[in-house]
């Protein structure tokens, strides 16, 4: 059921998804395509904040702060499993893999380069600051007009 709590939870951890990609770019190799990464990382930002957030401080069932620092964390996690997942596939196709254990360990192992690139204190400051106050602030909306 859709409610503002949801709306607002989902178009504030997508904003957060957008500009979380755009601190990490420029830390990327130099000639690296990305595509979609902002895109995608928004997607899934409206897809936690509707489906995790908003629904779960709509019914009650937690804190703002911890909640949002939650949405945050499942946030990165779903983006790293798609781009991990995504290079795995390309080079799967490259015929880099001698069979599927490989390729969903490799898949692992580059979901966990993609997190030592990441993890900066201004990425990781934002997420943590952002998804509370993001948490924080669905949670005020949730007890409003609920």
């Amino acid at each position: 059921m859709p409610t503002t709590a949801r709306l607002f939870a989902a178009l504030f951890f997508a904003a957060i998804g957008w500009f979380t990609t755009d601190l990490i770019k420029p830390l990327l190799p130099a000639g690296t395509q990305v595509g979609l990464f902002a895109p995608v990382a928004a997607g899934f930002g409206v897809l936690v904040g509707w489906f995790f957030t908003g629904k779960r401080l709509f019914a009650g069932e937690g804190g703002g702060l911890g909640i949002g620092l939650t949405s945050s964390a499942l946030l990165v996690f779903w983006v790293l499993l798609t781009f991990s997942g995504t290079e795995m596939l390309k080079l799967s196709l490259r015929k880099a893999y001698d069979g599927p254990v490989e390729a969903l360990q490799d898949m692992f192992r580059i979901a966990v380069d993609y997190l030592a690139l990441a993890a900066i204190p201004s990425v990781i400051g934002t997420l943590v600051v952002a998804g509370m106050l993001g948490g924080w602030l669905t949670d005020q909306i949730a007890k409003r007009w609920s």
